[in-house]
């Protein structure tokens, strides 16, 4: 999202709260802030879940190894071969064939991790927005607002300490996702 698409966003966002809570004086018109990747990394849930994404992509990154190797091995003797040249063109061919089999699991083993990664995210991302809804609602937030990150767009640019409420959205969410 561009730049002045987010300052259009955090705009509505704050126009829309004003809108939903006339009645609330400034005193009394709370919002916190968290990190929503702090607390899928944190949580009980959320480790699991990281855990089974990079077994699942160490195991494909087996497979790859493996082929890799085998490439190279098979590059090395053809390289080494002092056989007739259609022996040799016959061992290019079988290295030509592999090495496309290589490059489509590769390219299918990433769209799969790629894939599982996306899904992940939706999930965890409903499932932390539950924990974050349940600390608002008990501490009488009117909103909380994920953070951001420097890796993707810093949503909150400051904020007071004492309004992150990752811990809290933490606890709730292994409270939920036990």
């Amino acid at each position: 999202m561009e730049r002045a698409g987010v300052t259009s966003l955090i705009g509505t966002v704050a126009l829309w709260l004003l809108m939903v809570s006339p009645g609330l004086s400034a005193e009394t018109f709370q919002v916190a802030v968290m990190d929503q990747q702090a607390v899928i990394a944190q949580s009980k849930a959320g480790k699991r879940a990281l855990e089974e994404l990079k077994a699942y992509s160490m195991t494909r990154q087996k497979i790859i190894n493996a082929d890799d190797q085998e490439l190279k091995e098979l590059q090395q003797a053809i390289q080494d071969e002092k056989s007739t040249d259609s022996v040799k063109q016959e061992k290019q061919g079988q290295f030509q064939a592999k090495l496309e089999a290589y490059q489509r699991r590769l390219t299918d083993f990433n769209r799969e991790i790629q894939q599982k990664q996306r899904e992940m995210v939706a999930e965890y991302s409903k499932k932390v927005q539950a924990a974050a809804q349940a600390v608002g609602e008990k501490n009488g937030y009117v909103a909380v607002i994920d953070k951001g990150s420097e890796a993707a767009i810093k949503i909150v640019l400051y904020h007071q300490p004492a309004l992150d409420v990752t811990d809290q959205v933490v606890k709730e969410f292994d409270r939920q996702n036990k």
